[in-house]
């Protein structure tokens, strides 16, 4: 495919491009801080606590700047859809290791959230937003969570199974979102 005329294919054609490249190449690395190996190593140990890889939780933790101390899950992640129903071994074993991490359920219809509220695996559980409502009723719902908690919302990551529940990460303005099968891929 040729270029028309005028147009220069990509290429840059400017005097000084290489120069202002390294300029800008070692800018973006003083930018970046160098943590001390004790820094890293404890920032290991948490992502270990809370069950999350190290590039995962270094992400949420660059993008907030803040440490993470919990997760909400749908019931759908934890795949409870009915009351009465007990979580799966798998959910219950990765749910039960993670260390100094609160463990909060949002609970869709039909299931409720004091039969969510008391498996053993949660700290706490609260009705999840229902479909049909507006942005501004979902992140009311969302947010009344984290003010329970005495918390900010980009403290929490959210850990859900549907776009919908994405859209709560976003509008609680949560540290972040990931799929309930990444999360409990282990």
């Amino acid at each position: 495919m040729r270029a028309i005329i005028g147009h220069n294919s990509g290429h840059v054609l400017e005097p000084g491009h290489s120069w202002r490249k390294h300029v800008w190449t070692k800018a973006r690395k003083d930018l970046l801080p160098v943590l001390p190996v004790e820094v890293v190593r404890t920032r290991v140990r948490r992502a270990a606590e809370l069950g999350l890889p190290y590039r995962t939780y270094a992400g949420f933790r660059a993008t907030t700047g803040h440490d993470l101390i919990g997760f909400l899950f749908s019931s759908n992640a934890l795949r409870v859809l009915r009351d009465g129903q007990d979580l799966p071994a798998d959910r219950t074993e990765t749910l039960t290791g993670l260390k100094k991490t609160t463990r909060i359920g949002l609970a869709h219809r039909p299931v409720t959230p004091t039969h969510l509220g008391s498996l053993a695996a949660l700290d706490h559980a609260f009705a999840a937003p229902a479909f049909a409502d507006s942005w501004g009723a979902m992140r009311d719902q969302v947010c009344a969570v984290f003010i329970a908690q005495r918390q900010s919302g980009d403290r929490f990551v959210m850990v859900g199974d549907t776009a919908f529940e994405r859209e709560w990460a976003e509008a609680g303005k949560m540290a972040g979102y990931l799929p309930a099968a990444q999360f409990f891929a282990r």
